[in-house]
């Protein structure tokens, strides 16, 4: 499946990533003239523990997600749909895995192509038919192959400091607050506080682009963007049934999910997936291009 390259969401994802890395040039300089040789340290610290967490995403997150592994002989229709619509996108096999939840989701981690996982759960299992499923599989695996985790993982790293700042710089000013450098520890953790809610808008707005990037590299490898739209419509009509408490237990990795399980405006507002609607109708546009050819 062919069509024009949508320029209009590659700028929006472009000015979206310059904006968020301006910020964070201005953030750093601005942390390290006010803290000093500490800050440094501090960035050194967390750049190390946010690699270590990025190189052992697949692992880490399953494991989280509670997500057992599985082998084609236990699920042998998943294993052959995948490693097939694999072969579709370029990508090497990534592992697979199955979470036991009624809430029907699916997700793709991993730091690379050649070290990733798709996981779904037996909720989505029971809901989708064959192509809706495939087509939610396509786009976990588009996930893959543009690199989203990577990106993600880059996008938010000085984000996750600021909010580190903010959280517990007070404790370098109470400790300081009698010498000279304890007005510029406030000065930081102020400072702090504002690239924190600027850099959380600009990488959400990035997700949700991220997310429509996905849908079209689901509908390229499968051919099939109406069964992606009918796939997100019964996942986000199932949401409704799914017990509170399996939804506040899986809230943490929102970002992960095809549907994201927050509700609301004010969840909407700050979500890191577009509305379901909105993703129906531009896949409804790319079914009519396909129609058309």
């Amino acid at each position: 499946m062919q069509w024009k390259t949508d320029w209009g969401l590659r700028l929006r994802m472009g000015i979206t990533m310059f904006l968020l890395f301006a910020l964070y040039l201005v953030f750093a300089g601005f942390i390290v003239a006010y803290l000093g040789g500490g800050a440094a340290m501090f960035l050194l610290l967390m750049g190390s523990f946010s690699l270590g967490q990025w190189y052992f995403s697949d692992k880490l997150t399953l494991w989280s997600m509670g997500a057992k592994e599985v082998s084609e002989a236990e699920h042998p229709e998943l294993h052959r749909s995948i490693r097939r619509l694999s072969q579709q996108a370029d990508l090497p096999m990534p592992k697979v895995a199955v979470v036991d939840s009624e809430m029907p989701n699916a997700f793709a981690t991993g730091r690379s192509k050649n070290h990733a996982a798709v996981a779904v759960t037996t909720g989505i299992l029971q809901t989708l038919d064959r192509d809706e499923l495939e087509g939610v599989l396509a786009h976990e695996l588009s996930h893959i192959k543009n690199r989203d985790m990577t990106v993600m993982t880059v996008a938010s790293f000085l984000s996750t400091v600021a909010f580190l700042v903010v959280r517990w710089g007070w404790l370098f000013a109470g400790g300081r607050n009698r010498q000279q450098g304890g007005a510029s520890v406030i000065v930081a953790i102020l400072a702090s506080l504002v690239v924190w809610i600027i850099s959380y808008l600009l990488i959400r707005a990035l997700s949700r682009y991220r997310e429509f990037a996905a849908d079209r590299g689901a509908a390229m490898i499968t051919g099939k963007p109406s069964a992606m739209a009918s796939a997100l419509m019964k996942i986000d009509n199932r949401m409704d049934r799914v017990p509170e408490r399996d939804l506040r237990e899986q809230s943490e990795m929102n970002a992960f999910f095809i549907v994201p399980i927050d509700k609301g405006m004010i969840a909407k507002l700050f979500s890191t997936h577009p509305p379901t609607e909105k993703r129906v109708e531009r896949l409804r546009e790319l079914e009519r291009e396909v129609e058309t050819v």
